[in-house]
């Protein structure tokens, strides 16, 4: 671009505590010293020069809200506008607030952000705003499949994330259009415009539980303070000799014979287990899921998966990412990798997951064709 658009980013911050367990709007909880929407506003106007910073607020919000934005000596040009009972309301009052300077060209891109995202960095809101500009309307997303994809594919295959950036006539013409979706891609989406992907970030997280606050204060912390741990899990089983029962694998059916198993034999989520179960130094997955207890008698690896997350939260950790290596004959891996990582991504709440495959050349039972064996690794941090 020859100039750099003229920005107005509206961050949302009109929602509630519900989910959060909390009494009031997590955005006015403290995050290492400053309040979490402090953050998210101080990074949604760090990459551009006179941008419009608008935060939007609950009304009876306003008195806690100017205090805390004083406190953590936030600028006074922040402006506040009431939002509404929906997410869509908040922003049609937000644009509504800035319609004069649309209407007399002093704002060429809009930039929707949550202000429970506090870690987005000022970058990322500079490439959304590139993009908006060059293809009228930007989003950021966490992607499960390593290609670019069009936004049709958006909810099945990556993690959207904000801000979400469009120009001034695009969003205008998609609000008054539709009052339906649940972000502005969608909206966008609905009058036809094509709207650019572009790679997010890990940090750009949503705080909704206290979970998500602890990862974003670990986040914070300096590496000196940190604890990082690596963990290394195998799990090998069998072909089995039922016929009728399909393959479980990466948390995925597949059209081949079953493996032999106490529960269903996913070599690669229970790899995965091992691995985060031993980076925690909270045993391996006998001693957590034996074959003595019942209760996981063909317990599938999703679920596996999500009780070991359970463990590792309660250590006090959170997962940086895993990677599991298949090693086999069949299934080919490849034309379901991103369905393999959505679906074990899924299973530990969004966590960053990446898989492979291989063969040993015919050696040993894998190279055989007599089973399946996998291999993790895992990263885990202090919470």
């Amino acid at each position: 671009m020859s100039s750099q658009p003229k920005v107005a980013s509206i961050v949302l911050a009109a929602g509630s505590g519900t989910r959060f367990g909390h009494d009031m709007n997590k955005v006015w909880l403290p995050l290492n010293g400053r309040h979490i929407i402090s953050r998210s506003l101080t990074n949604a106007s760090a990459s551009f020069k006179d941008a419009r910073i608008i935060v939007v607020i609950n009304p009876d919000d306003e008195e806690f809200a100017r205090k805390a934005l004083e406190s953590d000596a936030m600028p006074t040009s922040i402006e506040i506008v009431y939002g509404g009972a929906s997410r869509h309301e908040s922003e049609f009052n937000a644009l509504q607030h800035l319609k004069p300077s649309i209407l007399a060209g002093e704002i060429d891109i809009v930039l929707i952000h949550d202000g429970a995202r506090p870690l987005a960095t000022p970058e990322l809101f500079a490439a959304i705003a590139d993009g908006a500009a060059q293809h009228g309307g930007a989003i950021p997303t966490i992607a499960l499949d390593p290609h670019e994809m069009d936004t049709a594919r958006i909810e099945t295959v990556a993690r959207v994330q904000t801000p979400q950036g469009f120009t001034r006539s695009v969003l205008e013409r998609a609000h008054a259009a539709s009052e339906d979706a649940t972000d502005d891609a969608a909206l966008v989406e609905a009058i036809g415009v094509q709207v650019k992907v572009i790679a997010g970030e890990e940090r750009a997280l949503k705080i909704t539980t206290k979970s998500d606050l602890a990862t974003a204060t670990a986040m914070l912390l300096p590496n000196t303070q940190r604890q990082i741990r690596v963990g290394i899990g195998v799990d090998a089983h069998a072909f089995g000799n039922d016929k009728d029962k399909k393959l479980s694998l990466a948390g995925l059916l597949w059209d081949e014979v079953a493996l032999d198993g106490h529960s269903d034999g996913d070599v690669a989520a229970h790899a995965i287990c091992d691995a985060l179960l031993s980076a925690a130094n909270l045993g391996d997955l006998g001693s957590n899921f034996g074959v003595a207890d019942a209760k996981y008698a063909g317990a599938t690896g999703s679920q596996l998966l999500s009780e070991t997350l359970a463990k590792i939260k309660a250590a006090g950790f959170v997962i940086e990412n895993v990677a599991v290596q298949i090693v086999g004959n069949k299934p080919k891996i490849a034309a379901r990798r991103s369905e393999a990582i959505a679906a074990l991504s899924k299973a530990l709440s969004g966590a960053k997951v990446s898989v492979s495959a291989t063969s040993t050349d015919g050696l040993g039972f894998t190279g055989e064709g007599k089973g399946l064996s996998a291999i993790a690794t895992a990263l885990i941090v202090s919470a």
